[in-house]
């Protein structure tokens, strides 16, 4: 019997008992607010994964495993909820669901360590830059107003001094 089924076999023998929270198998796990998640689809990224599970509480951190060279999704991620209420939730609704065709595997994590940071590790260049577009306007005149209106630039913009560099 794979582990999906066995989840669901031991709830809802819970339920037929009428076990309280005190006496369920969640309760192992009260220490800890992560969460493993199996059988992910390749394709999805960490937003994906946050859109799925954040409708069982907020998410507080997400590790989306990858491959160290390709850096492509290995299929499986832990995800941290603010509350450890929400893994009960996450584990009992979403254990089994199916997702782009593939069965997910959720589970409990007694003792989750975070990855190690090594240089390597960390992006060589920014991905994510939100920074505007610097615009160079080379000018002799010393109005900056006059320079700022060629370019197209608002004087009254907070950041239009930084645009001018």
């Amino acid at each position: 019997m794979n582990v999906v089924q066995e989840i669901r076999r031991i709830n809802e023998s819970e339920k037929r008992q009428g076990l309280g929270a005190s006496a369920s198998w969640h309760d192992d796990y009260k220490d800890s607010a992560y969460i493993y998640i199996g059988g992910l689809s390749y394709d999805l990224t960490e937003g994906d994964v946050i859109c799925i599970f954040s409708q069982y509480g907020e998410i507080y951190n997400i590790n989306l495993v990858r491959d160290k060279d390709t850096h492509k999704s290995k299929g499986y991620a832990f995800v941290q909820y603010e509350d450890q209420r929400s893994t009960v939730l996450a584990v009992d609704n979403l254990n089994g669901a199916r997702v782009l065709g593939r069965t997910l595997r959720v589970d409990h994590v007694k003792a989750y360590r975070q990855p190690k940071q090594g240089d390597d590790e960390l992006p060589t260049e920014r991905v994510m830059n939100a920074a505007p577009e610097v615009v160079e306007v080379r000018s002799e005149r010393s109005d900056d107003e006059e320079v700022m209106q060629e370019a197209g630039i608002d004087p009254d913009d907070p950041m239009a001094a930084y645009y001018l560099k």
